[in-house]
C-alpha cells in the first residue's frame, strides 16, 4: 500500500429546507454558491481534510485492521485479475446463497493513495443484505492519470459484472465517489450492457468537478489540465438516461467538499439525484457505516 501522507499534507453555505424521499430519507435541492478566486495555500486549506479531524492520523491504521479481520472470517475470492497491471485487481466477497446483486466500492485518497486491502470491511453491510461485493484497487497518480484510473474502474467492473448476475450498485468515497458518478455519465468506460444494470450510484464525499484541483499543490503529482478537468468531471457531463445518484457527504465535512456535492446535484438537477448530508459524520468516518448491514447508508445504497 502507498503511505497515507496525502491525506494529511494539504494544510457560509446556507441549505434549503429538506424534502423527503422515499429511497433516502432527507434530501436537499440545492443552490450552489460559486468559488471566488482564490491562492493555491487557500485552495490547499479547502481540500485538506486531516488537518481538521481529531486523530486523523489513526484512521488508516484503524481501517487496515478493521479490513484484514472482515477478510479472515469472509468468503472471498481475492486478488482477481482485470487488467495487466498489478495494481489491477479486485476482491470479491459473496454472501450465503445466490446473490442478489452486485455492490462496488471504490476507495479514495486523492487518486494517489490507498489500495484494497484497506477497505475489505466496507463489503461487510452489503453482504450481509444478501450481495456480493467488489473492491478494486487502481492505478495511482503518478503512474497513470485519472483518465486512465476511470478506465480501469470501468474495466474492474465488467469484469465483475461477468460474475455475478443481477442489478449493480455503485459506491465511492472521495476520489472514489468521483469514479462512481464518472462511470454513470456519458462517456462512460463501462460496457453498455453492464451500465444497464446499474440502478443506483452513491459518491460518498466525492470530488464532481476537477477544475478546482488544478489550483492544489498536490496537481503537481495529479497532473489535472483543463482538457482533462472538463473530460473527467461528471458535473460537466450529462448523466445516462435512467441514472439515480446519491450524493452523501457528513454534515462535518470541510466547506468545499459539500459545495463538491451540491455542484453535482445542480449540474444533474434533471435527474434523479439527490444530496443527503449524515448528522455529525467527517471525511475520515462518513462511509463507516457501510459495515453494518441495517445503517442507513446501507439501506440507502441497496434501496432497502
Amino acid at each position: 500500500m502507498r503511505s497515507a501522507q496525502n491525506y494529511f499534507k494539504l494544510k457560509a453555505l446556507t441549505l434549503c429546507k429538506p424534502q423527503k424521499s422515499a429511497e433516502c430519507g432527507d434530501i436537499m435541492r440545492i443552490n450552489t454558491p460559486k468559488m471566488t478566486e482564490t491562492t493555491t495555500a487557500q485552495m490547499d486549506d479547502a481540500y485538506a481534510n486531516g488537518a481538521y479531524i481529531e486523530g486523523a492520523e489513526n484512521y488508516p491504521d484503524q481501517w487496515a485492521k478493521a479490513a484484514a479481520e472482515f477478510r479472515s472470517t469472509a468468503t472471498a475470492e481475492l486478488d482477481i485479475p482485470y487488467g495487466p497491471s498489478a495494481r489491477e485487481r479486485f476482491d470479491l466477497f459473496l454472501p450465503t446463497g445466490d446473490p442478489k446483486g452486485l455492490f462496488v466500492f471504490i476507495h479514495g485518497g486523492y487518486w494517489l493513495d490507498f489500495d484494497k486491502s484497506s477497505w475489505s470491511h466496507l463489503a461487510q453491510g452489503a453482504v450481509a443484505n444478501g450481495w456480493a461485493a467488489m473492491v478494486p484497487s487502481y492505478g495511482l497518480c503518478p503512474d497513470v492519470y485519472i483518465t486512465e484510473i476511470t478506465r480501469q474502474i470501468g474495466a474492474s467492473i465488467d469484469k465483475a459484472a461477468s460474475r455475478i448476475d443481477g442489478p449493480i450498485v455503485l459506491t465511492g468515497h472521495s476520489a472514489g465517489g468521483h469514479l462512481a458518478a464518472r462511470m454513470i455519465c456519458e462517456g462512460t468506460p463501462l460496457a453498455a450492457a453492464t451500465a444497464a444494470r446499474i440502478i443506483r450510484s452513491m459518491g460518498i464525499s466525492g470530488l464532481y468537478d476537477l477544475a478546482p484541483l488544478m489550483q492544489i499543490s498536490m496537481n503537481k503529482t495529479l497532473r489535472i489540465n483543463e482538457v482533462e478537468a472538463i473530460r473527467e468531471s461528471p458535473a460537466k457531463k450529462k448523466p445516462l438516461p435512467g441514472a439515480k445518484f446519491l450524493a452523501w457527504v457528513g454534515s462535518k465535512e470541510r466547506p468545499e467538499f459539500r459545495r463538491q456535492s451540491r455542484i453535482l446535484c445542480d449540474a444533474w438537477s434533471g435527474a434523479s439525484v439527490f444530496y443527503v448530508e449524515d448528522e455529525g459524520r467527517h471525511h475520515f468516518d462518513v462511509f463507516a457505516g457501510l459495515s453494518d448491514p441495517d445503517s442507513a447508508i446501507v439501506k440507502a445504497a441497496l434501496g432497502l
